[in-house]
């Protein structure tokens, strides 16, 4: 949660934050506050806008920024930072949890598909994680994302144990190509495994709203039917609407349409037009590894998109694992164990900043001051000095000097 009392405000603060709450409660009433008749709501926000906006009161509230004068009212206020407030919290399975968020006025909403860095403060210390909204992109006032816990995950454990109305979270602006274009496609074949559903509901969804007329099928691989996100919305989304169909499979159970993992026969059974299609595939790397490999057997891997929720399993090149890695900042020096240059400063007691730990988000990205790295995702080795790099995806191959 984003905690307006990180550092504690003087008095000049907590007194112009008193004052500007009436002033902010009647502009939002409508009102000019003293008797006067009504005003029309458009010119009251602009207005306020523009006071709360001005240097005059920016000057005021130093040393702290006004911002912080805002988060004493209301924590989601902000005249700069995207937050949102938690207006909502519903668990549909026993291990996730599904957040509606109300966005304030900075953030600039998002395309179907993408991102968004979500940040929340758990012991004192802010924690950044990358979420796909669940959500139409058409729907006003509202995102919704849902978190699946994982055993060792901080920031989903937290959220899905500790997650109420009223709770403030950070937003960043909407990243990623994991878009639907433009020109929606005639036809489309959506592919969600485990928690990845979130990116290709929220396609469906929009699609939905926009009466699209295309065939869809949307197939879902989870390993039990318990599990299953969002599945009483997906059986009606299939039932009202023709054009789409839905399919389940539960590689660890019998009783789905589908048996086993993705293969050739589920893809004759539900979507023998795959050849044709738009697809779109966001899950694990072994749901992934098997979409990729049907597709450029076929030939049509120029239909296929795709993202992923988990860091690919790669090999490291034995190579890697010489020299040394020494964080500057931090006045650490370390031996190279060979692991990713994130895994060694967590390892060394650091705490940098990370979203995806897969390369997605550029969270993670840090100044290389020195020495050369191994991109684990393209293999491609750098060796230039002073270059950014996402340490999430970066091995060091010898020594290596890193600002951090």
């Amino acid at each position: 949660m984003i905690s307006p009392t990180t550092v504690g405000p003087d008095a000049r603060s907590q007194a112009l934050a008193r004052a500007v709450e009436p002033l902010l409660g009647a502009a939002r009433a409508g009102v000019r506050g003293l008797g006067a008749r009504p005003l029309p709501p458009a010119p009251v926000r602009r207005l306020g806008r523009r006071l709360l906006g001005s240097e005059l009161l920016e000057a005021l509230a130093a040393p702290h920024a006004l911002d912080r004068c805002l988060e004493l009212v209301r924590p989601s206020w902000s005249l700069r930072e995207a937050r949102a407030e938690v207006t909502g919290v519903r668990r549909q399975t026993a291990d996730s949890v599904t957040l509606t968020l109300r966005p304030n006025a900075n953030w600039g909403g998002f395309s179907t598909g993408q991102f968004v860095r979500l940040t929340i403060e758990i012991d004192g210390v802010r924690q950044t994680r990358c979420y796909s909204p669940a959500c139409s992109e058409h729907r006003r006032g509202r995102i919704e994302v849902t978190v699946k816990a994982h055993p060792e995950g901080l920031v989903s454990g937290f959220l899905n144990r500790a997650a109420q109305p009223g709770m403030v979270v950070g937003l960043s602006a909407a990243d990623g190509d994991f878009v639907l274009p433009g020109d929606r496609p005639e036809r489309m074949l959506l592919i969600s495994g485990g928690s990845g559903i979130t990116p290709v509901i929220s396609m469906l969804r929009t699609l939905c709203d926009e009466e699209h007329s295309g065939a869809v099928t949307f197939v879902h691989y989870v390993p039990r039917r318990e599990d299953v996100i969002y599945r009483s919305e997906l059986s009606e989304i299939a039932s009202c609407h023709p054009n789409v169909r839905v399919a389940f499979a539960y590689p660890r159970e019998a009783g789905g349409a589908l048996s086993g993992h993705l293969s050739r026969e589920h893809l004759r059974a539900v979507a023998p037009d795959h050849a044709c299609a738009e697809t779109y595939v966001c899950g694990p790397p072994g749901l992934i590894g098997s979409v990729r490999r049907i597709w450029a057997e076929d030939g049509i891997e120029e239909l296929l998109h795709v993202e992923s929720f988990l860091p690919p399993a790669l090999a490291l090149p034995s190579s890697c694992a010489q020299g040394s890695v020494r964080f500057t900042r931090a006045r650490e020096l370390v031996a190279n164990s060979g692991h990713s240059l994130l895994e060694q400063a967590e390892r060394a007691g650091l705490s940098p900043q990370f979203g995806c730990r897969m390369g997605i988000c550029h969270t993670c990205t840090c100044r290389k001051q020195a020495g050369t790295v191994h991109n684990l995702l393209n293999g491609e080795l750098s060796s230039a000095d002073d270059e950014d790099i996402q340490i999430c995806v970066s091995v060091p191959v010898g020594d290596v000097v890193l600002d951090l």
